[in-house]
């Protein structure tokens, strides 16, 4: 059955087309998707599973698990709505741009996958996955990149709830992050240029470095291990740094600071130091920046 035009390299293209049985181009190689819709009455699921080398695009989605196991794809200025569900699960070496990703789980189990000028809106988006570049887009997400490692997001803005969690090896640059419990149980993080706002940011990490960065929200960075904050503010932080191992070099004001385990806390001004029923012994020396 041929679906489109056949090149003469071997390259199938396959467009203006609609799709809904049950894995429609399965094994999909070497091949141009354009202007499909997935969608229909069979309601079928996983149209592109076990796909190589494509390339999808102006394409729409409306089924579950369309694109799961997929090596080598490209997928542009396409839509998969909430009804994908599972998106793209267990894919590797990919790009996506100018693209809407929506559904509970878009991206999970990934390897080397980049993301530019999209929005996504996936509870559950990025999970356990490696590699994974997130440049010029929107997201909306709880437990965004959960247990992932090598991670890099670029001029992202976001909102949600318990970021970047039990993560390894993630960059942050020039974003906007609208997270609380964002970083819990992370590992050698660095943050540059963004505003990061919400409550409890910071929990039990290890190596996490905020540079040039508008902290905002209660009870910030406690538990922490190897903390390093340079040249950052913290508006209506308090109870900041509890039992934390922390080099903070504060531009401004911080509301109040709690038992600090060790190293060193230099701030313009700190409303209250609190030394008091601490269950451990803190050392950490926190001063007033002279004139």
């Amino acid at each position: 059955m041929s679906f489109g035009t056949d090149t003469g390299n071997m390259e199938k293209i396959i467009s203006g087309r609609q799709f809904d049985c049950e894995r429609a181009l399965y094994n999909l190689k070497n091949s141009t998707v354009e202007s499909c819709i997935f969608a229909g009455p069979a309601d079928g699921e996983s149209v592109l599973k076990e796909a190589r080398d494509i390339k999808v695009k102006d394409s729409s989605f409306s089924l579950r698990y369309p694109m799961w196991h997929v090596n080598g794809f490209t997928l542009e200025n396409s839509k998969m709505d909430e009804l994908c569900r599972a998106a793209l699960w267990y894919c590797r070496d990919g790009s996506i741009w100018g693209c809407d990703l929506g559904g509970i789980k878009a991206v999970r189990e990934c390897e080397n996958i980049s993301v530019k000028k999209s929005r996504i809106n996936s509870c559950e988006f990025g999970w356990k996955s490696d590699g994974i570049s997130v440049e010029d887009s929107e997201i909306s997400s709880e437990y965004l990149f959960l247990d992932s490692k090598n991670v890099r997001l670029n001029r992202v803005k976001m909102d949600g709830k318990y970021s970047f969690q039990y993560m390894e090896n993630l960059e942050i640059a020039d974003s906007i992050l609208d997270t609380k419990d964002a970083f819990w149980h992370s590992k050698n993080v660095t943050v540059r240029n963004c505003e990061v706002k919400g409550e409890y940011p910071g929990w039990f990490s290890d190596g996490l470095t905020l540079i040039d960065c508008k902290i905002s929200g209660t009870q910030p960075f406690c538990y922490c291990k190897n903390l390093t904050l340079i040249n950052c503010t913290m508006e209506n932080c308090d109870l900041s740094f509890e039992y934390s191992e922390v080099n903070a070099d504060i531009r401004g004001h911080i509301d109040s600071v709690k038992n600090p385990k060790s190293g060193k806390i230099t701030a313009d001004s700190i409303g209250q130091v609190i030394w008091e029923d601490a269950v451990t012994e803190c050392k950490c020396r926190v001063s007033i920046r002279s004139n």
